[in-house]
């Protein structure tokens, strides 16, 4: 079977026109995956910035605790040398009665 000059012409045209149609419908699919992707970034990017701050503010509150913990022992310490001083003038002022 010998085709016409025409049918030829239509034959590949319609055969361009279903190429064209494939591609169309690969190019909708691949943007619909690189919007995928994106949101996907996107998110990964937020839960990446709120770890992080999650985990400064975790650091902050160790650092003020241990802060707090430093400053109490520092006052216990004076509190004990300011003791101990009172106890050596207290025995120095009893002994100097004996003398």
């Amino acid at each position: 079977m010998t085709l016409t000059p025409e049918q030829a012409l239509d034959a590949m045209v319609s055969f361009v026109d279903k190429q064209l149609q494939s591609m169309t419908s690969a190019a909708a699919d691949l943007g619909s995956v690189k919007m995928r992707i994106e949101l996907q970034e996107n998110f990964v990017n937020k839960l990446t910035d709120s770890l992080d701050k999650g985990i400064g503010r975790l650091v902050d509150a160790e650092m003020n605790e241990e802060s707090t913990k430093l400053k109490a022992l520092q006052t216990q310490q004076q509190l004990a040398v300011q003791a101990l001083s009172i106890a050596n003038n207290d025995s120095q002022s009893i002994l100097s009665l004996f003398r």
